[in-house]
């Protein structure tokens, strides 16, 4: 069983102020597979700190910058490709083959297509007799899902990474493992300390304190409708920008040509 207690915080990993074991079971066997540590209140604050003093330096670092460490990422995450569908076929019970071609190929896709939007990407232009320039939000809150882990950790945190913003991200405690390991390909890709942190938990102890946090500029949550009422109720005290994918928001379309009963099964 691995230990995976620690949270990525300022470029190091490091404990969490208060214990608060968690056991992670992969639902195909359900078998303990790991154990982690779920954060508080106090832990989101140190990591917000970090992400705050990060953007005064990373929020004005030049795009040839950016296009590096975002192509130093890529290539961590293709070098370490099979760890990462073996973590998601851990931690949410995922057949490997559908881990490998599947889940595991979001993140590698979610990266590759941000970096070559960044290589075009015009982030200031002229405009008649005005400049408009395109800024970075600032910190950034992620809230991330249990079902297509990295595919929703890498298409929150490379654009965010591509623009200049640093970030906290949470994803879901009940699959995290993919999780850790990005925050180490982040960490060996060189992006300096502070620009990404990594803290476990779940909503009540640490979606709630991020949601809140007056200095997190945004947040983007992907999960139930329940939570997202919440979170937005939350954030609305220090007008941060939210963004959120619920659930129970996407109904099928089906028309009148179509085959009810193919369309049913594949819906």
């Amino acid at each position: 069983m691995k230990d995976h207690k620690k949270f990525y915080i300022n470029g190091q990993w490091v404990s969490p102020l208060v214990a608060n074991d968690f056991p992670v079971i992969n639902p195909a066997t359900e078998q303990t597979i790991a154990t982690i540590s779920l954060g508080n209140t106090k832990d989101v604050d140190i990591a917000v700190l970090a992400a705050r003093q990060a953007f005064s330096s990373f929020g004005y670092s030049s795009v040839e910058q950016r296009i590096s460490l975002l192509e130093a990422l890529l290539k961590e995450y293709i070098d370490n490709y099979d760890k990462m569908a073996h973590a998601i076929s851990l931690e949410m019970g995922s057949p490997i083959d559908f881990a490998i071609n599947a889940q595991a190929d979001c993140g590698k896709g979610h990266i590759a297509s941000t970096l070559a939007v960044l290589k075009e990407f015009q982030f200031s232009r002229t405009l008649a007799n005005a400049e408009i320039s395109k800024e970075p939000i600032g910190v950034c809150g992620f809230i991330t899902p249990w079902n297509w882990p990295i595919n929703q950790i890498a298409c929150k945190v490379a654009p965010a990474l591509a623009t200049g913003c640093t970030m906290i991200l949470k994803p879901s405690e009940i699959a995290p493992l993919s999780a850790q390991l990005f925050s180490q390909m982040v960490h060996d890709a060189g992006y300096p300390a502070g620009v990404y942190n990594m803290v476990n938990g779940d909503g009540i102890g640490v979606g709630s304190a991020m949601s809140a946090h007056k200095d997190i500029d945004m947040i983007s949550f992907t999960g139930s409708t329940r939570a997202g009422i919440a979170i937005a109720k939350s954030a609305a005290d220090t007008v941060k920008r939210v963004t959120q994918e619920l659930g129970g928001k996407s109904p099928n379309i089906i028309l009148d040509d179509a085959n009810i009963e193919k369309a049913v099964k594949r819906g």
